[in-house]
């Protein structure tokens, strides 16, 4: 039940960070045409996981609770999928085929090299290099 309430809180969290984040990108880009706010949230989310992953890989300094509520907690309710796929797909129903391929590619290399350079971010930081 404990673990419920942690992941809980921390998806809360996350969600609400999404939110100022696609506020602050919608008032700074007005009319884009394109989901960079989701595009970047990802990415970003992408990268922190990987700071967090190789952080407690190595570390070992924080316990599960703290791992729920970062991770599946504070970054689930971060990034999101499901505002992917829709912002795709509506790209490519509004016949913007090429944008929404684009995306895409740029959504899911963008998410994999951020999580690398999380990763390597953090074993570059702990192994003093």
């Amino acid at each position: 039940m404990i673990n419920t309430l942690i992941v809980f809180l921390g998806a809360g969290i996350g969600g609400g960070f999404r939110h100022g984040f696609n506020v602050a990108v919608s008032r700074t880009l007005p009319g884009l045409g394109f989901p960079l706010a989701t595009l970047l949230i990802n990415v970003l989310g992408s990268f922190l996981m990987g700071v967090l992953a190789e952080g407690f890989a190595l570390h070992g300094a924080a316990g599960h609770p703290a791992r729920l509520l970062l991770t599946t907690g504070v970054l689930g309710g971060f990034t999101t999928f499901s505002t992917f796929s829709l912002d795709a797909i509506a790209l490519y129903e509004r016949g913007e085929t090429a944008l929404s391929a684009g995306y895409v590619l740029a959504s899911v290399a963008g998410g994999l090299l951020g999580l690398i350079a999380g990763m390597a971010l953090v074993r570059t930081v702990l192994s003093g290099s």
